[in-house]
């Protein structure tokens, strides 16, 4: 024991700082490997939580952030491990301070921006976008994602400014990038005018709510739903599976039209071009009882009306209601196959049809005038 004594004595801090200062790099390798035992038991006490009683936002963590956090958490040691060291190891290898620092502000904004998309996920879990009567969920969801992206862009700018402050040459752009100020600040907003406009207006969109994920919307001529709504543009799911991408400008400046933008339900339109002889008496009895016996309305509306003459035939419009574009759709179309089918069948002259009409004075005159040439 007098011995074990002796020798703490005499181990001055003078010895412990030429030790730090000899072994540094294993110090630092130490820190590192720490940070990834750290993780593997953080992991596996996340594990054996869920075993017992699965947690959604702990399940989201393990899935969406597990790579950020392994690159944290060593990254945190390794920058504590540099503070640790002594002056003359960081005069002798100066790249490892900044390194250090470099790596942790890269796995910062890495584990920040997985975080977000944690939060994201978590928030919209149980949000159902394919029901269009589900107006409030759409618009929470909208909001959310747009909320989202902003903070995602904001950590990103951060974080590459802080980087670029890390280094000596580069301070300067880093504190214009972060301040938004100088020159440089005022040539790219002038040059990104276009883009600040779509972001701008985006902001707009997701408070205002023109437009929501999954409303159903004709624009450019073309029907689809909204199925992405970005910083930038935004992307239509046309009807036959195409993506129209326009800028998010266009929904602030063009006229289009949403088909739910408070409520889901919709008239739909039955256009039929038949003969004069048509007995549009029978015909409305007919479209009632067809309309009637079709799940798909709702019940509401029905009309049967001659809208418009033309010289060879008349217009029959047929309104009929349903709770959904989708559904209307469908609806007009077991209509106009139904009605078609019943005039076929019953009354084939209501079905348009081209007339021409020969008078007796024509036929009289023709061979008067074929006698006269022969008798010449």
């Amino acid at each position: 024991m007098d011995r074990l004594v002796d020798f703490f004595d005499a181990f001055s801090w003078n010895d412990t700082e030429r030790f730090f200062l000899r072994n540094g790099w294993l110090l630092l390798g130490t820190a590192v490997v720490v940070g990834l035992l750290v993780c593997l038991v953080t992991t596996g006490i996340v594990n054996l939580v869920l075993r017992r009683k699965p947690l959604e936002f702990l399940g989201l963590l393990r899935l969406h952030a597990r790579r950020a956090f392994y690159f944290f958490v060593p990254a945190l040691f390794f920058l504590m491990a540099t503070n640790v060291q002594s002056a003359r190891f960081l005069r002798r290898h100066p790249n490892v301070d900044k390194a250090s620092e470099i790596l942790f502000l890269i796995a910062t904004t890495w584990l920040v921006l997985r975080l977000l998309k944690v939060g994201e996920l978590y928030l919209i879990r149980h949000r159902d976008l394919n029901d269009d009567v589900n107006i409030s969920q759409r618009k929470f969801v909208t909001q959310v994602k747009f909320v989202q992206r902003l903070f995602s862009t904001v950590t990103v700018l951060i974080g590459v400014s802080l980087i670029l402050m890390a280094f000596q040459g580069s301070r300067k752009v880093g504190l214009s990038l972060l301040t938004s100020a100088g020159i440089v600040s005022v040539l790219v907003g002038f040059a990104a005018q276009k883009t600040l406009a779509n972001f701008l207006a985006g902001v707009q969109i997701a408070f205002t709510q023109q437009i929501r994920l999954g409303d159903a919307v004709v624009v450019e001529k073309e029907w689809g739903r909204i199925e992405e709504i970005n910083l930038t543009h935004v992307i239509v799911r046309l009807w036959d599976r195409r993506r129209l991408i326009l800028p998010i400008t266009y929904f602030v400046e063009t006229p289009y039209q949403n088909w739910t933008r408070s409520e889901t339900s919709i008239i739909g339109t039955v256009l039929l071009h038949l003969d004069y002889d048509v007995p549009v008496d029978i015909l409305r009895k007919k479209a009632e009882e067809i309309v009637a016996a079709d799940p798909l309305w709702t019940g509401e509306t029905f009309v049967v009306q001659v809208t418009d003459t033309l010289p060879d035939c008349i217009v029959v419009r047929v309104l009929v209601s349903a709770s959904d574009a989708s559904t209307a759709f469908d609806l007009r179309c077991h209509v106009r196959e139904a009605l078609i089918e019943f005039l076929r069948d019953e009354y084939p002259q209501s079905l348009p049809q081209t007339r021409v009409q020969l008078t007796g004075t024509e036929t009289t005159r023709e061979p008067q005038r074929a006698a006269g040439t022969m008798e010449a």
